[in-house]
C-alpha cells in the first residue's frame, strides 16, 4: 500500500476511535458495552496498522516521539473500557483522552526527541 493509503487509514481511524471513545464516555450503560468495546477495539487495531504502515513507508527509526505516540494510543484505546469500569470518572477520563490526543498531535508535528 502507498503512503497516502496508510495515512488515510491512520487519520480516519484516529477520528473514529476518538468519537467512539467519547461516545462511550458520554453514557457508559450496560447496553452499550459490548458494541462499544468491539468498535473501539477494531478501530484501535486499524489505527495501529496505519501508524506502523506509515513508519515503514517513511523509513522512520524508533525515536522517542514514537514511543510517546504509542503511549497516547494505549491511553486512547483504553478509554472506552475504563468508562464502563468506572462510570463516575468519565469527566476525568475525557480530560485524559483529550490531553493524550493533544500530546500525540504535538509529537507528530514537532518530533522533539
Amino acid at each position: 500500500m502507498s503512503y497516502a493509503t496508510y495515512q488515510l487509514i491512520h487519520v480516519i481511524s484516529l477520528v473514529l476511535l476518538t468519537a467512539a471513545s467519547f461516545y462511550a464516555l458520554g453514557g457508559p450503560t450496560p447496553e452499550r458495552r459490548k458494541k462499544s468495546l468491539i468498535l473501539t477495539g477494531i478501530l484501535s487495531l486499524t489505527m495501529l496498522v496505519g501508524g506502523f504502515g506509515l513508519m515503514a513507508r517513511l523509513k522512520l527509526e524508533w525515536d522517542g516521539w514514537i514511543f510517546v505516540k504509542i503511549a497516547c494510543w494505549i491511553v486512547l484505546s483504553a478509554l472506552a473500557g475504563l468508562a464502563f469500569r468506572k462510570p463516575k470518572s468519565t469527566c476525568t477520563l475525557g480530560m485524559v483522552g483529550a490531553l493524550a490526543i493533544a500530546i500525540a498531535v504535538f509529537m507528530v508535528y514537532r518530533r522533539p526527541f
